[in-house]
C-alpha cells in the first residue's frame, strides 16, 4: 500500500474529508482538498515534515503512513497491521503460541488468501518433513509465484543440459 493509499485509508477511518485534513496541516481552504487528493492519488509525495503533520492530525505514528521498512521490527509490525486492515489477518493464540490467521468472515478475501497460503504451507511442511532441502524450499519461495509446471520444466531443462 502506497503512502497516499495509507493516508486515504486512515483519513476515511477517522471520518475526515480531504479538505478538513488539508486545512489541519496548513493548506488554504481553497487548495486543501486538491493538495490532499494529489497526495492520496500518488501524483505528489509528501515530504517528511508533512508526513509528520499528517500523522499528528490523524493520530497515528509516521510509520503507519510510510511504506513499512521490514528491516526494522517496527516496520514489520506496521506491515502486519496493514495486512490486518487489507486482508483480514488476525492475531491469535493457538496451543500457547502467537499466530496470525485469516478471518473467515471476510468471504472472498478469505478464500483468495487461503488459496495463496496453502501452497506455501504445503512446501513448508515438505521442508519440515525432510522431503525437500532448505535450498529447494528457498528456491520455491524466492521464485514464487512460478507454477509447479514452470518449476518442472526448469528441472527437466537442467537435467538435459
Amino acid at each position: 500500500m502506497s503512502i497516499g493509499e495509507r493516508i486515504r485509508f486512515i483519513r476515511n477511518l477517522r471520518g475526515m474529508t480531504q479538505k478538513f485534513l488539508g486545512q489541519k496541516v496548513g493548506f488554504s481552504e481553497r487548495t486543501a482538498d486538491i493538495r490532499m487528493a494529489q497526495y492520496e492519488s500518488g501524483s505528489r509525495t509528501p515530504k517528511a515534515d508533512l508526513v509528520a503533520m499528517l500523522a499528528d492530525v490523524l493520530g497515528v505514528s509516521t510509520e503507519a503512513l510510510n511504506v513499512p521498512n521490514i528491516d526494522s521490527y517496527t516496520g514489520v509490525m506496521h506491515t502486519l497491521f496493514a495486512l490486518e486492515d487489507l486482508y483480514g489477518f488476525k492475531i491469535d493464540r493457538l496451543d500457547g503460541e502467537i499466530c496470525i490467521r485469516i478471518n473467515r468472515q471476510n468471504g472472498p478475501t478469505f478464500a483468495k488468501m487461503t488459496g495463496l497460503l496453502e501452497p506455501w504451507e504445503k512446501m513448508a511442511q515438505k521442508y519440515r518433513n525432510g522431503e525437500i532441502s532448505r535450498e529447494e524450499y528457498d528456491q520455491w519461495r524466492y521464485r514464487y509465484p512460478r507454477s509447479e509446471a514452470e518449476e518442472w520444466a526448469e528441472k527437466r531443462k537442467q537435467i538435459n543440459e
